[in-house]
């Protein structure tokens, strides 16, 4: 189970990258989810699910955010990036 705290931080990251529009990419995604019939919290926690895999990447890596990866793992939901 994920804490409150931190899904409710995730979901922020997502909301507002839908709201601003940045990554285009995200908006994108949610909305294609929403067409193929997945519901707005659904949506959201995919989308979540890509934001939590590349922090991952970075701080366990010591990588830099990379956006091709990011917006690759999006265009492949509702797969989970691994």
């Amino acid at each position: 189970m994920v804490r409150p705290e931190l899904k409710s931080a995730i979901t922020a990251v997502v909301q507002t990258q839908i709201d601003s529009n940045d990554p285009p990419e995200t908006k994108q995604a949610f909305d294609r989810l929403i067409s193929e019939g997945h519901s707005v919290a659904e949506a959201i926690d995919l989308l979540g699910c890509v934001v939590v895999a590349e922090v991952f990447e970075v701080l366990s890596k010591g990588e830099v955010f990379d956006i091709e990866r990011y917006v690759d793992a999006l265009s492949r939901l509702p797969e989970i990036p691994r």
